[in-house]
């Protein structure tokens, strides 16, 4: 039942971020296909959590707890997300093959793989695509769709059925925080396109600065053993070091 109940919890939590973050009640129960009493029953536990705002006939979320935009998250800890991302972009060769997600730390390793050359780039994100493609004999692929405002994202059933259309070297990830648990995010389409790039690349790379450790998010992207790699700017606390050791089999590298 718990496990039922989280899953809801992140259907409506992804119901709202597409609705612009405040629904009624009636039309989160009709969109999800369940009573009005177990919506009313998820938004308590979330309102428990301090994750939404229970309003007169609604709900909104409480935006502090989700992300910012793409412009806003590209500007916060720049130092640390360029050193990771030269520290990436060393471990790429030319003439690599390589999924790039719409992480704000993805679009900086973007800006950091600006000299290698023949590279095979696939991504949703437009800033990828803008920044690597139409030089050095790069060939880029971007998936369709509607690009989303906030961050140039495509996302959807196009976008998943053309990223399988790939088969690449390297799969380049973010993540919104990472626990003893595994890597979060809090957008549901991002974990899912997330979650099909593991599975397509040989190898799986996750970039992401200090600030993510410990930082709880709603979805998981995937089991943590897909991850082959982290590369972030600090050690992270002892307690993800020994997770990835013992039970992922993650390799944690420090970017310097």
């Amino acid at each position: 039942m718990e496990r039922r109940s989280n899953h809801r919890q992140k259907e409506i939590l992804e119901e709202l971020r597409r609705s612009g973050g405040s629904m009624r009640i009636h039309a989160l129960a009709e969109r999800l296909q369940v009573t009005e009493e177990t919506v009313r029953r998820n938004l308590r536990r979330l309102a428990d959590d301090g994750i939404v705002e229970r309003v007169h006939g609604g709900v909104r979320l409480i935006r502090e707890t989700g992300e910012a935009d793409f412009n806003a998250r590209f500007r916060e800890n720049p130092e640390a997300k360029q050193r990771i991302a030269r520290h990436v972009a060393a471990m790429l060769p030319h003439e690599a093959s390589l999924f790039l997600d719409i992480g704000s730390t993805t679009a900086h390793i973007a800006d950091a793989l600006r000299d290698h050359r023949r590279l095979v780039v696939v991504t949703n994100s437009v800033y990828v695509a803008f920044r690597l493609a139409t030089r050095n004999e790069n060939r880029v692929f971007m998936a369709g769709g509607m690009l989303r405002p906030h961050d140039g994202g495509a996302f959807g059933s196009d976008a998943m059925t053309f990223a399988t259309n790939f088969k690449t070297d390297f799969a380049v990830l973010s993540s919104a925080g990472i626990t003893p648990k595994g890597f979060m995010l809090f957008d549901l389409d991002e974990a899912r396109f997330s979650r099909l790039i593991m599975q397509q690349a040989t190898t799986c790379i996750m970039a992401a600065d200090s600030s993510k450790f410990g930082r709880e998010a709603p979805v998981d992207i995937g089991h943590p053993s897909q991850v082959d790699c982290l590369v972030c700017d600090t050690p992270p606390p002892a307690e993800i070091e020994t997770a990835a050791r013992t039970s992922w089999g993650t390799e944690i590298q420090i970017a310097k």
